[in-house]
């Protein structure tokens, strides 16, 4: 939680701890950092670290989140991504599996050891493999999860690509596991490097780093994996400390575990605010991924984070917005051009109209599986843009798109939105910035 005017207002601050898996209204921010000041986040590696690890409460060990002075609930934050630098030389992944008897209802959240059952048993590393976490009351393996399918892959030098690994590479790796992982200091998981999977030999990658988790505290505690539309359905009525009610669900969750690849440097996300000071949180850290994260994980990665924010006053959102990088926009709904914009001008003319000059925004709309969360996103666009949702489902099919973050329920909408309304709303300088549109 976060009282205005009892702590220095910071200009910029240094991010480098983390929650023990829970994230909401119990955890006191740090800051606060002035509207239009930098947080610097080191990360820690998301899903798998955190998924292994008993004592960590969710299924990611996000960074405290920081106040923002001038934030309070009903505004929204701007959060720039001024870089994002990989700090990892490998990683593992892979498809995944929970062990029977080892959670009460949720593998991620109400962990226990499937042998003694103590909850969010302590334990400790015993060589490598995934059986190698031995609870320290009774010495049995307990890790509530396994992996399937899996690779390891090793980065060059300067971060830009990567190849899977043999299995006797995979090993030696997994013996210096927080060393190649480049797990920070104040982490308390495991490195998921020593499950030593080596299915996808000889694989090569790009790597692209982007954010699975950045935006607003919500306002109840819950599992940091679970503050989104898919992953929050499973908290409703659950048989565990973190349950909520529907309602909670509908009103509280911010959204910030997002897992799409365009959170990435040069982009902006506009995060609703639920808590005073907003409460800035970065985490999930991945080396790269496709046009969605539809094996349930990808490549977890340490890293250094900067971001820039910027409060905007009285914009009440229901979820987030995403400005991507030019380039990330879907091919419709990349901005004309000057050359286009004259034609169209012209073309309108002869029918004696004024075209709508218009720019890209994506709505980001979740939900338990992807269809609904389409229509989450359609919901919000509409009430937000003042158009039916008729309108909003036109906008989208014609110069638009509707592209997966995450299996089974994140999406980005992403649909033109006529200028005047991105003036009244106050959104236009970020997309004037990043798109430089062809009608100034």
């Amino acid at each position: 939680m976060y009282e205005k005017g009892t702590q220095k207002v910071l200009d910029a601050l240094l991010n480098d701890k983390f929650t023990d898996g829970i994230i909401g209204p119990s955890v006191k921010m740090l800051g606060p950092v002035k509207n239009g000041g930098l947080i610097l986040y080191v990360t820690t590696p998301g899903c798998w670290g955190p998924m292994i690890t008993p004592t960590i409460r969710g299924g990611h060990e996000v960074n405290v989140p920081v106040a923002v002075d001038d934030a309070s609930v009903g505004d929204a934050v701007a959060i720039s991504i001024e870089s994002i630098r990989v700090r990892s030389k490998a990683t593992s992944s892979g498809t995944d599996r929970p062990v029977n008897g080892a959670y009460v209802g949720d593998p991620y959240v109400a962990k226990k050891c499937p042998n003694c059952g103590e909850p969010w048993p302590k334990s400790a590393l015993e060589g490598i493999g995934l059986e190698a976490i031995k609870c320290e009351k009774c010495g049995s393996p307990s890790s509530p999860f396994r992996m399937v399918n899996g690779y390891t892959i090793v980065f060059d030098e300067r971060r830009c690509l990567g190849v899977a690994v043999r299995e006797e590479v995979a090993r030696r790796l997994a013996a210096d596991g927080y060393a190649w992982m480049d797990i920070p200091r104040n982490s308390r998981q495991f490195p998921v490097i020593i499950a030593a999977k080596a299915d996808l030999v000889g694989l090569s990658m790009r790597l692209r780093p982007f954010l699975g988790q950045l935006g607003t505290t919500p306002s109840v505690d819950i599992p940091d994996s679970h503050n989104a539309g898919d992953f929050g359905t499973f908290l409703i009525g659950a048989p565990h400390k973190y349950a909520i009610t529907e309602q909670q669900y509908k009103e509280c969750i911010t959204d910030g575990h997002l897992d799409i690849d365009s959170v990435r440097e040069g982009a902006v996300l506009v995060a609703p605010v639920k808590l005073d000071g907003a409460g800035i949180y970065a985490g999930d850290a991945h080396a790269q991924q496709g046009d969605g994260e539809v094996a349930g994980h990808t490549t977890d990665i340490s890293a250094e984070v900067k971001v820039r924010v910027n409060v905007i006053k009285g914009l009440n959102l229901k979820g987030p917005l995403l400005f991507p990088p030019l380039e990330d926009l879907p091919p419709l709904a990349k901005p004309m051009c000057v050359e286009e914009w004259a034609l169209v001008k012209r073309l309108a003319n002869e029918y004696g109209l004024e075209p709508e000059p218009w720019l890209p925004v994506q709505v980001i709309g979740t939900g338990p599986n992807i269809n609904k969360a389409a229509e989450t996103g359609f919901s919000r666009a509409s009430e937000l843009f003042d158009m039916s949702v008729d309108e909003v489902r036109n906008r989208v099919t014609v110069a638009g798109a509707v592209e997966i973050g995450r299996l089974p329920g994140v999406v980005q909408v992403t649909l033109p939105v006529p200028v005047k309304k991105m003036k009244e709303l106050r959104l236009y300088e970020i997309t004037k910035k990043l798109y430089a549109p062809p009608f100034e």
